[in-house]
């Protein structure tokens, strides 16, 4: 199975070390699958903006609502996510050479999500690599029977992964 996650140690690291890793590959020729994520920090009421670029080439959709400053509730725009999800799912069956998700989150966890796209890429050889926090770590273990492989939070590590397990494909 060709999984990898990863998980940088600062706020928002994943997120950009992923939309990095997404710019390179397609620099280099690669058709790349799933989302990155982009996070827009606010000199007003809370918390950034989340969005995330459905790879290769958009769009990008706002999958975070602004709940108010003093809100205790998940941000996250779960009809946003799931949009995400089908365009993804879309690229998917054009081909292509590896699927990155920003993060296997709490929707992933709980059954929705990013998963049936995981799934189907691995079921077709795809390598998939997925951004993830601790709070979900469990759940993505117990989704992979524990055969993913764990990443250093940083670029060389994930281009040289995803090199390994993409050798045997052609570059666009």
């Amino acid at each position: 199975m060709k999984i990898a996650f990863t998980m940088a140690s600062g706020r928002g690291d994943t997120d950009e070390l992923l939309l990095e890793l997404a710019s390179r590959l397609t620099s280099f020729g690669w058709r790349l699958g799933g989302i990155v994520q982009i996070n827009t920090e606010r000199s007003y009421d809370g918390p950034c903006d989340m969005d995330v670029k459905v790879l290769p080439e958009g769009p990008v959709l706002r999958i975070s609502q602004n709940l108010g400053q003093n809100s205790r509730g998940c941000r996250l725009d779960a009809g946003a996510l799931e949009a995400s999800v089908g365009l993804a799912e879309a690229e998917l069956a054009k081909g292509i050479d590896c699927l990155i998700i920003n993060k296997f989150g709490k929707q992933e966890a709980e059954g929705r999500g990013f998963r049936d796209v995981i799934a189907k890429a691995l079921a077709d050889d795809i390598p998939v690599l997925v951004g993830l926090n601790h709070l979900n770590q469990e759940a993505f273990e117990a989704y992979t029977a524990g055969l993913a492989v764990q990443l250093d939070g940083n670029l060389a590590a994930l281009e040289s992964w995803f090199l390994e397990h993409s050798s045997d494909l052609k570059c666009a």
